[in-house]
């Protein structure tokens, strides 16, 4: 039977797993989908079109699934997804999509999101993020899988941030960051390649020295962009072991922002 605490507010069109639990003076809208092993802690209101997969915890008082903070939102249906084995801590904000984008913010798997994240309309955050406390995410950022957020890093709409990248605190950015690449500052600036984070993941040696080469033909070899990128394919082809070249390439063809400098 589901554990609902009886100051808890929800409505009788939600579906909630069996063994959901909800906290006290929580509210549940009628649009929202929970799945197994999910608890609700206390004083959360979870509304719109909002589904939630297995085995998720939010802390007190995050709102989830609110309308977006967007002047052309016009109540339209649109949907806020979230995956399994997420935790979501105090104060976490996080609102549906919008008909401008394809109308669903997507949240994946087995994310950490601290104390007063907020995750605005039609962002993607991908698998095992780090979103550090306070952390803003503006609308439709992307967020791809691995990466850290740094405490009070704020990102610009529309900014895509790489696989396994990690910001500092209190970091600014207005343009995408490659995968693998270490930022910070405000505007940001690259610092390296997350050479700790690779190698906790099993990066290896290899690899990790071709994305060090890869990274040093894009910032300090004085060349294009397009001319970076073509010496890093050919870096890519040369080698079997900078595998990983291929995600840093596919990442800088599809920049919408430019990237870091």
């Amino acid at each position: 039977m589901t554990r609902i605490h009886p100051t808890a507010l929800v409505d009788s069109a939600a579906e909630l797993d069996s063994s959901v639990s909800v906290g006290p003076f929580s509210v549940i809208g009628p649009h929202v989908k929970i799945g197994p092993g999910t608890d609700i802690g206390a004083h959360c209101v979870i509304e719109g079109h909002t589904s939630i997969g297995a085995n998720n915890r939010f802390v007190s008082y995050c709102s989830i699934g609110a309308m977006p903070q967007d002047k052309k939102y016009r109540n339209e249906p649109t949907r806020l997804e979230i995956g399994d084995n997420n935790v979501v801590r105090e104060f976490c904000t996080m609102h549906v999509g919008t008909v401008q984008d394809e109308g669903v913010t997507r949240v994946g798997n087995d994310n950490w999101i601290m104390t007063y994240v907020h995750i605005a309309h039609d962002c993607r955050i991908g698998n095992n993020t780090i979103l550090s406390a306070s952390a803003q995410l503006a609308g439709h950022v992307h967020v791809n899988d691995w990466a850290i957020l740094g405490g009070f890093t704020g990102v610009h709409q529309f900014v895509k941030i790489g696989a396994h990248v990690m910001t500092g605190a209190q970091t600014l950015l207005l343009q995408d960051v490659p995968p693998f690449v270490l930022a910070a500052g405000s505007p940001a600036k690259p610092a390296g390649i997350n050479v700790e984070g690779l190698k906790r993941r099993g990066f290896s040696a290899e690899s990790i020295k071709a994305l060090r080469d890869a990274y040093k033909m894009l910032y300090r070899s004085g060349l294009t962009l397009a001319e970076a990128r073509a010496a890093i394919e050919s870096r890519r082809a040369q080698d079997a072991a900078a595998a990983p070249l291929a995600v840093m390439l596919e990442f800088l063809n599809t920049a919408s922002r430019g990237i870091i400098r």
